[in-house]
Protein backbone atom coordinates (compact mmCIF):
# COMPACT_ATOMS: atom_id res chain seq x y z
CA UNK A 1 0.00 0.00 0.00
CA UNK A 2 1.31 3.56 -0.68
CA UNK A 3 2.25 5.71 2.02
CA UNK A 4 1.96 9.62 3.00
CA UNK A 5 5.21 11.31 3.89
CA UNK A 6 4.64 15.02 5.49
CA UNK A 7 8.12 16.52 5.91
CA UNK A 8 8.72 19.07 8.53
CA UNK A 9 4.86 20.44 9.10
CA UNK A 10 4.31 23.70 10.40
CA UNK A 11 0.76 23.44 10.45
CA UNK A 12 -0.88 21.02 13.12
CA UNK A 13 -4.61 21.36 11.19
CA UNK A 14 -2.96 19.86 7.68
CA UNK A 15 -1.18 17.05 10.16
CA UNK A 16 -4.86 16.35 11.23
CA UNK A 17 -6.33 16.47 8.01
CA UNK A 18 -3.70 13.71 6.84
CA UNK A 19 -4.33 11.33 9.55
CA UNK A 20 -7.84 11.29 8.69
CA UNK A 21 -7.08 11.21 4.97
CA UNK A 22 -5.06 8.22 5.87
CA UNK A 23 -7.03 6.82 8.63
CA UNK A 24 -9.94 6.85 5.72
CA UNK A 25 -7.90 5.10 2.84
CA UNK A 26 -5.91 2.72 4.64
CA UNK A 27 -2.65 4.59 3.66
CA UNK A 28 0.14 5.08 6.52
CA UNK A 29 1.29 8.85 7.48
CA UNK A 30 5.02 9.16 8.13
CA UNK A 31 5.58 12.23 9.62
CA UNK A 32 9.12 13.77 9.80
CA UNK A 33 10.26 15.87 12.63
CA UNK A 34 10.95 18.76 13.62
CA UNK A 35 7.25 19.89 13.40
CA UNK A 36 5.97 23.42 13.71
CA UNK A 37 3.91 22.25 16.55
CA UNK A 38 3.62 19.41 19.09
CA UNK A 39 1.70 16.31 17.83
CA UNK A 40 -0.67 16.66 20.65
CA UNK A 41 -2.14 20.35 19.52
CA UNK A 42 -5.52 20.96 19.76
CA UNK A 43 -5.85 22.15 16.22
CA UNK A 44 -4.11 18.87 15.12
CA UNK A 45 -6.90 16.62 17.19
CA UNK A 46 -9.74 18.72 15.61
CA UNK A 47 -8.92 18.48 12.37
CA UNK A 48 -8.57 14.74 12.82
CA UNK A 49 -11.42 14.05 14.72
CA UNK A 50 -11.91 10.58 16.55
CA UNK A 51 -10.34 8.76 13.82
CA UNK A 52 -6.72 9.26 15.43
CA UNK A 53 -6.74 5.89 16.63
CA UNK A 54 -7.23 4.53 12.78
CA UNK A 55 -4.48 6.54 11.88
CA UNK A 56 -1.54 4.44 11.01
CA UNK A 57 1.14 7.17 11.83
CA UNK A 58 4.98 6.94 12.21
CA UNK A 59 6.96 9.69 13.38
CA UNK A 60 10.97 10.32 12.17
CA UNK A 61 13.13 12.29 14.69
CA UNK A 62 14.96 14.09 11.40
CA UNK A 63 14.97 13.20 7.20
CA UNK A 64 18.01 11.00 8.02
CA UNK A 65 15.98 8.65 10.41
CA UNK A 66 13.23 8.93 7.32
CA UNK A 67 15.41 7.89 5.04
CA UNK A 68 16.87 5.46 6.64
CA UNK A 69 13.44 3.22 7.17
CA UNK A 70 11.77 4.37 4.14
CA UNK A 71 11.30 1.84 1.44
CA UNK A 72 9.86 2.22 -2.00
CA UNK A 73 9.81 4.78 -4.75
CA UNK A 74 9.88 8.13 -3.23
CA UNK A 75 7.42 10.62 -4.97
CA UNK A 76 7.58 14.43 -4.34
CA UNK A 77 5.26 16.73 -4.77
CA UNK A 78 6.74 19.79 -6.27
CA UNK A 79 5.56 22.89 -8.05
CA UNK A 80 9.35 23.12 -9.42
CA UNK A 81 8.48 19.51 -10.89
CA UNK A 82 7.97 19.26 -14.89
CA UNK A 83 5.79 16.10 -14.74
CA UNK A 84 1.88 15.91 -14.14
CA UNK A 85 0.94 13.96 -11.74
CA UNK A 86 -1.83 12.11 -14.08
CA UNK A 87 1.25 11.36 -16.29
CA UNK A 88 2.60 8.63 -14.08
CA UNK A 89 2.04 5.15 -13.42
CA UNK A 90 2.29 4.80 -9.70
CA UNK A 91 3.35 1.51 -7.87
CA UNK A 92 1.71 -0.04 -4.86
CA UNK A 93 5.18 1.22 -2.62
CA UNK A 94 5.36 4.49 -3.57
CA UNK A 95 5.75 7.05 -0.95
CA UNK A 96 4.26 10.66 -1.55
CA UNK A 97 6.74 13.08 -0.02
CA UNK A 98 4.72 16.63 0.99
CA UNK A 99 6.78 19.41 1.93
CA UNK A 100 6.40 22.07 4.35
CA UNK A 101 3.68 24.38 3.91
CA UNK A 102 5.86 27.87 4.52
CA UNK A 103 8.86 26.57 2.51
CA UNK A 104 8.37 23.34 0.44
CA UNK A 105 11.51 20.90 0.73
CA UNK A 106 15.13 21.80 0.75
CA UNK A 107 17.16 20.94 -2.18
CA UNK A 108 19.13 17.88 -0.62
CA UNK A 109 15.49 16.43 -0.08
CA UNK A 110 14.39 17.55 -3.66
CA UNK A 111 17.04 15.91 -5.17
CA UNK A 112 16.61 12.88 -3.41
CA UNK A 113 13.03 12.20 -4.64
CA UNK A 114 12.85 9.44 -7.23
CA UNK A 115 10.39 10.95 -9.07
CA UNK A 116 8.82 14.15 -9.14
CA UNK A 117 5.42 15.85 -9.90
CA UNK A 118 3.11 18.12 -9.80
CA UNK A 119 -0.59 19.57 -10.07
CA UNK A 120 -1.25 21.85 -12.88
CA UNK A 121 -2.39 25.08 -11.77
CA UNK A 122 -3.31 28.10 -13.43
CA UNK A 123 -1.00 30.80 -14.70
CA UNK A 124 -0.42 33.61 -11.42
CA UNK A 125 -1.24 30.93 -8.53
CA UNK A 126 1.45 29.78 -6.15
CA UNK A 127 0.67 26.04 -4.65
CA UNK A 128 -2.56 24.19 -2.88
CA UNK A 129 -2.95 23.32 0.35
CA UNK A 130 -0.90 20.49 1.37
CA UNK A 131 -3.63 18.09 2.52
CA UNK A 132 -6.16 19.03 -0.70
CA UNK A 133 -2.59 17.96 -2.66
CA UNK A 134 -2.46 14.69 -1.05
CA UNK A 135 -5.53 13.70 -1.92
CA UNK A 136 -5.95 15.02 -5.18
CA UNK A 137 -2.67 12.57 -5.98
CA UNK A 138 -3.51 9.75 -3.81
CA UNK A 139 -6.55 9.58 -5.15
CA UNK A 140 -4.71 8.78 -8.65
CA UNK A 141 -2.61 6.47 -7.01
CA UNK A 142 -5.50 4.67 -5.05
CA UNK A 143 -7.32 4.30 -8.61
CA UNK A 144 -4.01 2.57 -10.31
CA UNK A 145 -2.83 0.62 -7.22
CA UNK A 146 -5.28 -2.13 -7.90
CA UNK A 147 -4.51 -3.80 -4.18
CA UNK A 148 -6.69 -6.23 -1.71
CA UNK A 149 -6.56 -3.11 0.85
CA UNK A 150 -7.98 -0.65 -1.66
CA UNK A 151 -10.47 -3.99 -2.53
CA UNK A 152 -11.39 -4.12 0.76
CA UNK A 153 -12.14 -0.21 1.39
CA UNK A 154 -14.59 -0.46 -1.71
CA UNK A 155 -15.97 -3.19 -0.36
CA UNK A 156 -17.02 -1.81 2.77
CA UNK A 157 -17.76 1.34 1.86
CA UNK A 158 -20.66 -0.58 -0.35
CA UNK A 159 -19.22 0.51 -3.84
CA UNK A 160 -18.68 -2.13 -6.61
CA UNK A 161 -15.30 -0.90 -8.17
Amino acid sequence: MPRLALYQPDIPQNAGTLMRLGACTGVGLDIIEPCGFILDDKRMKRSVMDYADHADVTRHVSWAAFQAQRRGRLVLLTTRAAVPYTQVTYRPDDVLLLGRESAGVPDDVHDAADLRVLIPMRPGTRSLNVAIAAAMVLGEVLRQVDTADAQTIISSAGGNG
